[in-house]
């Protein structure tokens, strides 16, 4: 490929709305252009990099005998309506009619699709177990795209499903994808990529795990003990809490609070410390706004998953009106009134000398002891583990909180969509049986936008030699010289014979544009052939990660190139 016939531009400066270096650099590198919020076209050089990444994907999933498949991106309404996500899920699922009027969805994943698509072949126990995987383009609703393609509404993603006849199976099977997905991210260069446990959120199922590449521009949040190898998505971490009474319970006192309101002003009042403080936050349900008050620790953060989670229904945080009986900044769970839910964060379970609201305007409590004043209270675990919190496998204080790009996620369904769309097979008893599902995905765009995130100077994506654009960008410096224009030409088509890939900028541009656009492309080598080396009767190799940089006689230019890659 000759440079100068590449669609897409490249240029110095950062665009001013990419707030992070992949973004930036993949639009100025000529790699992707904006077409809608959360929409890009991508040019060769990005087409290249995720037709490589797809290429990796399918010998994996292809060495753990997974089957490829294509699914529709557009399906009908009543494949979602069977397994009940049309209504559970919300605004993220594109919903439209055709001219008849039939209601249809755009698929953002594809587990009906998949159900639907095998679910009259395997009738019978000796079908199993098997696993079908597709690499298509998806599109969800993202309410908040950024970033690039790290957080996009219309993406590439593969995704594969197996099918089992018991737990123990899937569970095998879900170990050696997990194996595969380690591999798969060490072949795209990013072999620091961790699993962690995780929510399974609207996919549903009981065990799930995201693949994270540990990153500060990442928009989750990784919880990692230092002490062992405990790894969870903070949505999925669970608090420990280890409060020991040391004190005696006060009594419970009323004190005037005038205008102190949160957690920090009333705490600041009183001389207290938030940590022994009863906070509340207040939530409504999205089906009819009926007040959910969740009481934690002054300290802790809800952690929202958990909650939702808990409670089976959506929510939204609370607007507290005149007529509500929620007094808002002193809501207390002493003298609490009116129909609502009320909750416990367990870690208030046993604590005592606590502050909280009085449920009454400028009023609240000291004194607080849960086990005396709140007898009926249930606690569970609604709050987002901490820096420096008790990990839930080994008991330290060992806690981490750290960024991370999710690239990946494995899921264990169980019979959610199975039993949903009444997917059934005989067994060998001659038993009606539900199989068992497992899902496992990775978005290829994210992926190298991952990698480039990971592996980039200020000057442009440092590719790793396996999913990299080209292998080789070929410059001829000065090109009107005619000694230069030759050779160049001839080590090109060498090179092309040999099946190297090659971009080569025949350009007669100076050494500086012709430099800035090979760093802005990341091809692994760079070979320079210029009157400077020629008249030395070498050409020069220079590696994109600065780890290389020699001269090779003329004659075995050739055998180098092809040693190197």
């Amino acid at each position: 490929m000759k440079l100068d016939k590449l669609v897409g531009e490249r240029f110095k400066e950062r665009p001013s709305d990419c707030m992070v270096d992949s973004h930036a650099l993949m639009v100025r590198g000529g790699y992707m252009k904006y077409v809608a919020n959360g929409i890009f076209s991508q040019y060769m050089p990005l087409k290249r990099i995720t037709r490589k990444i797809e290429q990796i994907i399918r010998e994996e999933m292809d060495a753990i005998d997974g089957q490829e498949v294509l699914f529709p991106v557009v399906m009908p309404a009543t494949l979602w309506q069977e397994s009940g996500r049309y209504e559970s899920i919300g605004k993220e699922l594109v919903r439209f009619a055709d001219r008849s009027g039939s209601p249809l969805v755009l698929g953002m994943t594809h587990e009906e699709a998949a159900v639907q698509l095998v679910r009259e072949y395997a009738q019978s126990y000796q079908k199993y177990p098997f696993m079908i995987y597709q690499i298509q383009t998806k599109f969800r609703d993202e309410a908040r795209p950024k970033s690039g393609l790290i957080r996009v509404r219309e993406f590439t993603m593969k995704d594969a499903y197996s099918f089992h006849t018991s737990q123990e199976d899937l569970e095998q099977y879900y170990d050696k994808c997990h194996k595969a997905y380690e591999r798969i991210f060490a072949r795209a260069g990013i072999p620091e990529v961790v699993s962690v446990a995780s929510d399974s959120g609207m996919m549903g199922g009981s065990i799930s795990h995201e693949f994270m590449l540990l990153t500060d521009i990442g928009e989750d949040s990784i919880a990692i003990c230092s002490e062992c190898d405990y790894r969870a998505n903070m949505e999925a971490a669970e608090n420990i809490i280890d409060y020991v009474r040391t004190m005696p319970s006060e009594d419970l006192k009323k004190v005037h609070t005038p205008s102190q309101r949160t957690i920090e002003e009333v705490c600041s009042y009183l001389g207290a410390e938030p940590k022994n403080s009863c906070k509340a936050v207040v939530y409504q349900r999205n089906i009819d706004d009926k007040y959910i008050v969740l009481f934690l620790r002054g300290d802790l953060e809800v952690n929202e998953t958990k909650l939702t989670n808990y409670l089976g229904f959506d929510i939204h945080p609370a607007t507290i009106t005149e007529d509500s009986p929620i007094v808002a900044g002193f809501i207390g769970p002493m003298g609490l009134e009116g129909d609502m839910m009320v909750l416990y964060d367990h870690s208030l379970k046993d604590m005592n000398n606590l502050v909280c609201g009085a449920n009454e305007t400028d009023y609240h409590y000291t004194g607080l002891d849960m086990a005396r004043d709140v007898k009926n209270a249930e606690y569970h675990d609604f709050a987002k583990i901490q820096q420096g919190g008790i990990c839930p496998k080994c008991g330290k204080h060992s806690i981490t909180v750290s960024r991370g790009i999710e690239v990946g996620n494995i899921f264990q369904l169980g019979v959610k969509y199975s039993k949903a769309m009444n997917m059934t097979y005989i067994d060998s008893e001659g038993n009606s049986q539900y199989p068992i599902m497992g899902c496992y995905g990775i978005g290829v765009g994210r992926l190298a936008a991952a990698v480039c995130e990971v592996h980039h100077d200020d000057y442009g994506p440092i590719w790793p030699k396996a999913i990299a654009p080209w292998q080789v960008h070929l410059c001829a410096v000065r090109s009107d010289n005619e000694e230069v224009k030759n050779f160049a030409n001839n080590l090109y088509e060498q090179l092309l014979a040999k099946g190297v890939e090659v971009i080569y900028d025949d350009r007669n541009v100076s050494a500086g544009i012709m430099f800035s656009d090979a760093d802005l492309l990341g091809v692994p080598y760079r070979v320079i052939v210029s009157p400077r080396n020629l008249g030395q009767n070498v050409v020069e190799i220079v590696s994109r990660d600065k780890t290389l940089k020699t001269t090779v006689p003329m004659g075995s230019a050739l055998d180098e190139i092809l040693k190197l890659i």
